[in-house]
């Protein structure tokens, strides 16, 4: 397991790269250019700016999260080609500083959905909160007013993309799910070539959470999705991003035993907590398992279990101690994270190793 840290790049983030540099074993940066709009070709210069950021630190690029996807490309549109060319030329460019993998979605309009970015906990931190009911019965509009009122701009939810939100709304009307799968297929076709050539492993990442929201189609939200997916080429380069997390958000969702699986198809691990609620809602927790309700001790056993040495990150955390921060991205939480789960780690190492010298 290779350890990294989500990083939005200088004076876009609250956390400084000496301090990710202070947490143990963290060898990488998951970075992206976020100031850049889906469908952009991303500038070398600009790239090897953050390389020159990173190298400073002895931090690795091998991870990018996430060059996104255009929404033209997602619907099909005639105008797809153009953006896929320019998804193409990115590839390229941050494979010359040494990306090996690039994490993307397929999901429209919204990356991710949160009803409260800060709700409170038992112990007084807070933390991002799914309300399943006022999802159901809220406007679009309401949701984005929430989630944009930060001082960060949040992934998944850029002033760009928001701009167009009653089109895209619109445009989805006449998507189902089957045809989202058929310009998934046609976007894989066009680029695994591309990222085979460049040694990339091209890692979707699921639906968050993985069941449809306001009537948008989703698609990577099951085991059996999964397969469909990793079916659709037996290319090396034709990868996934194993969220926990979001997956994890519906209880039907075996993580451990998707794990143990897909392992060798899996090429990037976002590993954290959730805590389910009988109505449908979640939120995230720290990253014990006991604090929530998926469980960590054994889905850090599955990567253990079946020798894993893919990247993996604490994903989303608390924000504790008052930190100000983008919600979800402090480092107080995240770093705690990575050390409950080099203990788990750590530890069945040595069971691992007593079971040999016996």
């Amino acid at each position: 397991m290779r350890m990294t840290f989500r990083w939005y790049g200088e004076n876009n983030d609250s956390v400084s790269l000496a301090q990710i540099k202070q947490i143990p074993g963290v060898e990488g940066l998951v970075w992206a250019l976020h100031h850049r709009a889906a469908g952009e070709v991303w500038p070398e210069e600009e790239i090897m700016e953050i390389k020159r950021q990173a190298d400073i630190y002895g931090f690795h690029l091998d991870v990018v999260e996430s060059i996104n996807v255009h929404e033209d490309i997602k619907l099909g549109r005639q105008t797809r080609d153009k953006y896929i060319e320019n998804y193409k030329a990115s590839l390229r460019n941050v494979a010359k500083v040494g990306a090996k993998v690039v994490c993307f979605n397929f999901m429209p309009v919204f990356d991710w959905t949160r009803t409260d970015l800060y709700k409170e906990l038992e112990d007084g931190s807070t933390a991002l909160f799914y309300e399943k009911s006022k999802v159901d019965n809220m406007h679009p509009n309401d949701l984005i007013e929430q989630i944009t009122n930060s001082d960060y701009t949040m992934p998944g939810w850029e002033p760009e993309r928001l701009k167009t939100i009653k089109e895209s709304f619109q445009a989805y009307e006449d998507i189902d799910e089957e045809q989202l799968w058929g310009n998934l297929e046609y976007f894989l076709q066009e680029v695994l070539p591309v990222a085979e050539e460049e040694d990339i492993k091209l890692a979707i990442h699921p639906d968050d959470p993985p069941w449809p929201v306001f009537n948008l189609p989703r698609i990577i939200t099951s085991e059996q999705a999964i397969e469909r997916y990793l079916s659709i080429s037996d290319s090396p380069s034709h990868c996934l991003t194993l969220c926990s997390g979001s997956l994890g958000a519906n209880p039907d969702n075996d993580i451990p035993g998707i794990i143990r699986r897909f392992h060798d198809r899996i090429a990037f691990a976002h590993i954290r907590n959730v805590r389910i609620y009988d109505n449908g809602n979640f939120i995230e927790t720290s990253h014990r398992t006991q604090d929530g309700s998926i469980p960590m001790d054994d889905i850090v056993k599955a990567y253990h279990e079946t020798g894993f040495q893919g990247y993996a990150r604490p994903d989303h955390g608390r924000h504790l101690w008052n930190e100000e921060c983008r919600p979800g991205y402090g480092l107080y939480d995240r770093a705690l994270g990575i050390m409950h789960l080099w203990g788990l780690w750590d530890a069945y190492e040595l069971v691992k190793k007593k079971g040999e010298s016996e």
